[in-house]
């Protein structure tokens, strides 16, 4: 288990005050995950703004559309940051061949697993603290998630869960975004809330949930990156 002072008081504290904390506690050591989502930009902001040069990284399944791909590297120059793409073991050519054509419409987890799962156990097996973009408003499955969780990414090996922005709506990120004039997703102003892989990904209806515009027509909420390890603490 992890023991860190003022571990406590996570829950209380602004996600300035969190950052700082893992950044105190490990350095380096913790790492962003971001999928470009609009808490995802805020938290890179803030970090850079404060000086705490996270490694960062992102996966790049291979169906991202292509406004997230120029995202990225807009992001890189206007944050002076360098943001690592993590990829499956299969391109989407491979994954035909061997799987058999759009996975994704018959057997929607496996391809999930595959494609975001396996590259990001991977990377977790190298970091101590991983730190997220979640939010508790983003649907049911999210609302209640603490600022701090541990998980075992492998057996006997546990991993900090980092939500430094768990607490925040929808219009407080967006309003920070726009204050900052931090760029974004252009797909955001066409309709879509949530944005994944561009097969498994629609518009959000309105008055819907943030999730409600991925995988359309499946009961299926997650892709899996925030399930497949088990809850320590």
């Amino acid at each position: 288990m992890f023991d860190f002072e003022g571990a406590e008081y996570l829950e209380d504290w602004s996600t300035e005050e969190i950052l700082s904390w893992a950044w105190r506690n490990f350095g380096s050591y913790a790492q962003v995950g971001t999928s470009f989502q609009g808490a995802g930009l805020v938290m890179l902001h803030i970090s850079a703004r404060l000086g705490f040069r996270f490694p960062v990284f992102t996966i790049d399944t291979g169906f991202l559309f292509p406004e997230t791909l120029e995202l990225k590297k807009r992001l890189e120059d206007f944050l002076s940051v360098e943001i690592e793409s993590l990829y499956p073991d299969y391109s989407p050519e491979e994954q035909e061949t061997v799987f058999g054509k759009k996975l994704w419409e018959h057997e929607p987890d496996f391809c999930c697993s595959l494609r975001k799962v396996v590259p990001l156990q991977s990377r977790l097996k190298q970091v101590k603290c991983w730190i997220t973009g979640l939010r508790r408003e983003q649907s049911d499955t999210r609302s209640s998630i603490s600022m701090l969780e541990v998980y075992e990414v492998d057996p006997g090996v546990d991993i900090a869960k980092l939500s430094p922005m768990a607490n925040w709506s929808r219009e407080a990120v967006w309003d920070y975004i726009r204050q900052h004039k931090i760029p974004y997703n252009p797909l955001h102003d066409a309709g879509y809330r949530s944005i994944g892989c561009w097969p498994c990904t629609s518009k959000t209806p309105t008055g819907g949930v943030e999730r409600a515009g991925r995988w359309t027509g499946f009961k299926k909420s997650e892709c899996g990156i925030h399930t497949f390890m088990e809850r320590k603490q």
